[in-house]
C-alpha cells in the first residue's frame, strides 16, 4: 500500500489550515512553509474545495480556511476520496489478466488487508493528528507567523 503525494499534500493542507482557524491562508504560504509545488498545491486546494472540505474567498485579500470543524473531518474518508486506486494488485480489477485469479487465495486477504488499513484510517480525525500540546511545535516547524 502507498498514499499518493496527493493524498500526502491534501492532509498537509488540512493540517496547516487547521493550525489557523482564524486566518485566510494562500496556496503560496502553504507552499513556502512545506518546501512543495506551488502548482500541484493548486489541483489539491481545488479538489479540496470541491469535495467541501475547505472554503475559498476570491480576491486580494482572499485566501482559504477550513470548512469544517477539524474533529468533523475523517482521515478515511478524506483518503478514499484522494486516492484513485486501492487496487493493490492486477486483480482487484475488473480487467484483470491474471490467469491464477479464479483459484488464488491472495486476492482475499489483500483485500481484508485493505479493508483493515482503511477502518483505521476511519477511526481518527484531523483533530486526532493535531493533538494540543503538538500544536506550537508545528507552527514552529512550518514557521507560521
Amino acid at each position: 500500500m502507498h498514499i499518493t503525494r496527493y493524498t500526502d499534500y491534501s492532509l498537509r493542507v488540512l493540517i496547516y489550515l487547521a493550525l489557523q482557524p482564524d486566518k485566510l491562508v494562500t496556496i503560496q504560504e502553504i507552499s513556502d512553509s512545506y518546501s512543495v509545488s506551488k502548482n500541484h498545491l493548486m489541483k489539491v486546494v481545488h479538489q479540496l474545495n470541491k469535495k467541501g472540505y475547505i472554503e475559498t474567498v476570491r480576491g486580494k485579500n482572499g485566501g482559504m480556511r477550513l470548512s469544517k470543524a477539524p474533529g468533523d473531518i475523517n482521515v478515511g474518508l478524506l483518503v478514499r476520496e484522494t486516492e484513485q486506486d486501492l487496487e493493490l494488485v492486477e486483480c482487484f480489477s475488473s480487467g484483470s489478466q491474471c490467469t491464477i485469479t479464479p483459484v488464488c487465495g491472495l486476492k482475499g486477504i489483500l483485500s481484508e488487508a485493505l479493508q483493515a488499513f482503511l477502518a483505521t484510517l476511519d477511526k481518527y480525525t484531523l483533530a486526532d493528528i493535531l493533538p494540543e500540546q503538538k500544536k506550537p511545535q508545528l507552527v514552529r516547524l512550518l514557521q507560521i507567523g
